[in-house]
Parts: C-alpha cells; sequence; structure tokens
C-alpha cells in the first residue's frame, strides 16, 4: 500500500496572508524527498488554496507521480489537458463546502463522465473517481473506462472509535472487493490521520492512500519531512 500526499493545505496557509511562503513546490520537494508515490493537489474552480502556477511549477519540478484533483467540468478537463498530470481524481465540487462533501454520483451522471474521461485517457492521464463506498456507485464507475476508484473514507473517519465504526468500515470493505471483482483498481482517502490510517491494512488489495490534512497539521509541530515519514511508517 503506498501513501501519496495531498499539499493544497499548504497553499492554504500560504494564501492566508498572500506572498510565496509556504511554498506548495518546496513542500512537494520534501514529499518526494521522502518517498511518497504521489503528490495531490485538487485546482478548485474558486482556486482558494491551489493556484494554476502552483500545478505547473510541481508538474515541472518533481518526478514523483502528480495527482490532480478536479470537477467534471470543460474548464478542468482543458488544464488536465495542458498540464498533463500522470493521473486526474474526479471528485463533486461545491463552492459553498469547507472540504470535499461526500463522493461523486458517478450512477446519475454516467453518459457524461464516461465522454467526460476520453480525452484524458487518450494523452495517456490515468482516471480515478472518488466516490462513495456504495454498490451502485462502484458498478457504474466500472462502465466508465476509469481504471481507479478513490473510496471516500469521510464517513468511517467520522464514525472512528464510535459505535458506527464497525458499519463503516464494512462498507469500505464490501466496495474495494466489488470494485477489484470488477477489474477496479482501488485507492482511498479523506478524513485519514495517523489514529485511524491502521484499519486500511484490513481492506485487501488497497493500492494507494491519499492523506492531506492530518499531514500538513501534523507538519506545523514537527516538519514536513518527520510527518510524512510517520505517516509512511503507518501506512507500510
Amino acid at each position: 500500500m503506498l501513501l501519496g500526499v495531498n499539499i493544497d493545505h499548504v497553499a492554504t496557509l500560504r494564501n492566508a496572508r498572500g506572498g510565496f511562503e509556504p511554498d506548495p513546490v518546496l513542500a512537494a520537494k520534501i514529499c518526494e524527498k521522502c518517498g511518497v508515490s504521489s503528490i495531490t493537489t485538487h485546482l478548485r474552480e474558486d482556486r482558494r488554496h491551489i493556484k494554476d502556477e502552483d500545478v505547473a511549477n510541481i508538474k515541472k519540478q518533481i518526478k514523483t507521480y502528480l495527482n490532480l484533483e478536479m470537477a467534471v467540468t470543460d474548464e478542468m478537463q482543458a488544464k488536465a489537458l495542458e498540464y498533463l498530470p500522470h493521473s486526474v481524481c474526479l471528485v463533486p465540487e461545491k463552492r459553498q463546502e469547507v472540504t470535499t462533501e461526500g463522493g461523486l454520483d458517478v450512477a446519475g451522471q454516467l453518459d457524461k463522465i464516461t465522454k467526460f474521461i476520453v480525452p484524458l485517457k487518450a494523452k495517456g492521464i490515468e482516471v480515478s473517481l472518488f466516490i462513495d463506498p456504495d454498490e451502485k456507485q462502484v458498478r457504474a464507475s466500472a462502465q466508465t473506462g476509469a481504471q481507479f476508484i478513490e473510496m471516500h473514507t469521510g464517513s468511517y473517519s467520522n464514525a472512528f472509535a464510535t459505535d458506527r465504526e464497525d458499519d463503516e468500515f464494512q462498507k469500505l470493505k464490501n466496495a474495494a472487493k466489488l470494485a477489484q471483482e470488477l477489474g477496479l483498481r482501488v485507492n482511498a482517502g479523506h478524513g485519514l490521520d495517523y489514529k485511524n490510517v491502521g484499519r486500511m491494512h484490513e481492506i485487501a488489495g488497497l493500492y494507494e492512500l491519499n492523506i492531506g490534512h492530518s499531514i500538513i497539521s501534523r507538519a506545523i509541530f514537527t516538519g514536513l519531512e518527520s510527518a510524512v515519514k510517520e505517516m509512511q511508517e503507518l501506512v507500510k
């Protein structure tokens, strides 16, 4: 199981005051030095954290895979085709949300998403769909031609250490099993931290965990390299 690091909130801190510090590109380089499998940036419609130039500069300056999280819009499709990241993860997006709330409704827009990913795959970009661990969404994802799903682990993370934890975790296990039976590779992320990430080892075949907020939060106190390495050990 691999670890990808989302560096969006390095940019959030930079944007709080403006200027250039802290630099998301430097954060990406530190994560790369630690041997992470990918760097994730979410280029939102309102550019609340990652900016266009961040994506361009990271793509130029790192060899580690760049994963671009993005909404299913014409603008973002054009950006992906311009920057040519190693992979994209298609996510739902609402301007008023603080962070991504739930998974993409693939089943409800199957034709749109299937057509949307065709030019991305034609350019060699791997496509992942960020979905809730729901059978209907998994089956729809397998019909789109995407190579990956990323299971939304937010409900599990919120339920951790409560009487709902096992139920939410079983949904992840079931969804991962079904996805792999349908030929999809499986990533997971959202809300995972240093306490709840351990159970991910119980899900057979997970390829990569994408974790951001908890690592950047830990880095304030320990430094980014230490925070990444600590999470890597838990993931391994």
